[in-house]
């Protein structure tokens, strides 16, 4: 029987000072102050010019109906031939854009 005094009077001194640290964290409210923050100045960017690709197979998808590409009698909205060529310093064509991006 003296043996489980002590047992019984630690079990429940622990259970005590967990019940107190228990309401103790409760009362704590969990705030701060706030910095205010530098305002950074943005810098305007450019606007670049919007360049389309240009090329037999761009044009051809961009077209709607790429077959009109071979008409020589298409309408202007199609292009001309001089359009899908590479031209070499002579005035000679040398091949065929077929993908092309300028820069």
């Amino acid at each position: 029987m003296k043996t489980l005094l002590p047992v019984r009077l630690g079990l429940s001194m622990s259970i005590l000072l967990a019940f107190a640290f228990a309401l103790s964290a409760s009362a704590q409210t969990f705030t701060t102050t706030t910095k205010a923050k530098k305002e950074t100045k943005t810098q305007q960017r450019v606007p670049l010019a919007k360049r389309e690709p240009q090329g037999a197979l761009q044009r051809a998808a961009r077209g709607g109906n790429p077959l009109q590409m071979l008409n020589p009698k298409a309408p202007a909205q199609y292009g001309t031939a001089a359009d899908s060529l590479a031209y070499d310093e002579s005035g000679k064509w040398r091949g065929i854009k077929l993908f092309e991006i300028v820069f």
